[in-house]
């Protein structure tokens, strides 16, 4: 059995808060049809440590509970999370700027999907499934793919920041 102790858990909590704050803080352009959450650059942190599948799922929980499309929310949107957290950690490689790179995509495949189908089906309009998904596919893109690896490749430079984001417990 793992252990858990306080410094684990804080770091699962402080990193789930910076994800539901860095949503909340831009409401307007997280939650819809069309979204542009800065904060799913952080998804990549799965990438060098599995305990990051926990704080971010758990601070997309938190901030889907602002949602404008409800507490269905809460279920579909962590479900993606979740299911782009593991496959980012299970298809990683150390040491490979290629597989960030592919490992990125997961969370714009998985959101594109399931948050796509939530908003056409909750939706009172008529909309189109692959509209809205291309919309939240290409906020992912961007935020995922174009910043977060962006950010991750510079972070990776410093020893001491990878030092803490890939510590083991």
């Amino acid at each position: 059995m793992e252990n858990f102790s306080s410094r684990r858990i804080t770091r699962i909590g402080l990193i789930a808060a910076m994800y539901a704050v860095m949503t909340i803080a831009i409401a307007p352009i997280a939650y819809g049809s069309v979204q542009f959450r800065v904060s799913e650059a952080l998804m990549l942190l799965c990438f060098y440590n599995r305990d990051h599948i926990a704080s971010l799922s758990i601070g997309c929980f938190i901030a889907n509970m602002f949602s404008t499309i409800g507490i269905i929310d809460t279920i579909v949107g962590t479900s993606a999370t979740v299911a782009a957290g593991i496959c980012i950690y299970l298809f990683r490689k150390e040491g490979s700027s290629t597989r960030l790179l592919l490992c990125s995509l997961f969370p714009v495949i998985f959101n594109a999907l399931f948050v796509g189908a939530e908003i056409t089906i909750l939706s009172k309009e008529p909309i189109s499934f692959f509209m809205t998904a291309a919309s939240i596919a290409l906020g992912e893109l961007i935020c995922v793919t174009v910043i977060g690896t962006t950010l991750f490749k510079i972070l990776e430079r410093n020893k001491a920041i990878m030092t803490a984001i890939t510590e083991k417990y």
